[in-house]
């Protein structure tokens, strides 16, 4: 984003819940493909190819698209700073500020708070007509294909490690729903939510999707 625009963490807790749950969802998507069928070594190496290189495109593809909304959020905060210290319609500024502010924030606003409001805007540098991605915005390209990528190797490394395909499969599952229960107890954290019953929830979702990506071709 822009420096002159509100910080955030490079990756919030959302974002990296997101992209760790749909990394475990591709892999999962050829590990549990090859487990209802006859498991061979050949059976296996196929699905380690597969299912690093998928996660390994989709996490180039992520960070990409992470970088185009970086440049679209700071592309209208920029434009909403340069109406707002342009407007002299307090009508027009609360439009603005609740088209930025999440629901029910700007509600509770009053008439004072939303002149305070403009009147910090109009102390604020004239943004750039043309914005660029900043340091952060990079970093959190690296996290999204960082968080994607490597969140495939805990689910195959027991194929790598273990020779009985039948038994590596039964420790990467385990693996794969210790890890979709911990993706689910931090978005309850993050939520206000029950850690417990958020984290199973998220290992059943989870296994729902697998199941429909499977039968879709997935």
């Amino acid at each position: 984003m822009k420096s002159d625009g509100p910080r955030n963490r490079v990756l919030n807790p959302i974002e990296r819940f997101s992209e760790i749950v749909f990394a475990l969802i591709m892999v999962l998507s050829f590990t549990c493909a090859i487990g209802v069928a006859e498991i061979g070594r050949e059976d296996v190496h196929a699905m380690l190819i597969g299912a690093i290189g998928c996660n390994l495109a989709w996490g180039i593809i992520d960070a990409v698209f992470y970088l185009i909304v970086c440049l679209a959020e700071a592309g209208r905060y920029s434009n909403f700073v340069r109406r707002a210290q342009r407007a002299t319609d307090s009508s027009e500024i609360r439009r603005g500020i609740e088209d930025t502010l999440p629901p029910g924030v700007s509600e509770v606003l009053g008439p004072e708070d939303v002149e305070r409001i403009h009147d910090r805007l109009r102390q604020l540098p004239v943004p750039a007509e043309r914005v660029r991605l900043t340091a952060e915005d990079w970093s959190g390209a690296l996290g999204v294909f960082l968080l994607v990528f490597l969140s495939t190797f805990p689910v195959v490394l027991p194929f790598v490690f273990i020779h009985d395909a039948r038994f590596a499969l039964r420790i990467s599952n385990v693996i794969a729903i210790a890890m979709l229960f911990g993706a689910g107890a931090m978005l309850a954290r993050y939520a206000g939510l029950r850690p417990i019953l958020t984290g199973l929830a998220m290992v059943g979702i989870g296994a729902a999707l697998v199941a429909i990506s499977i039968a879709l071709g997935g």
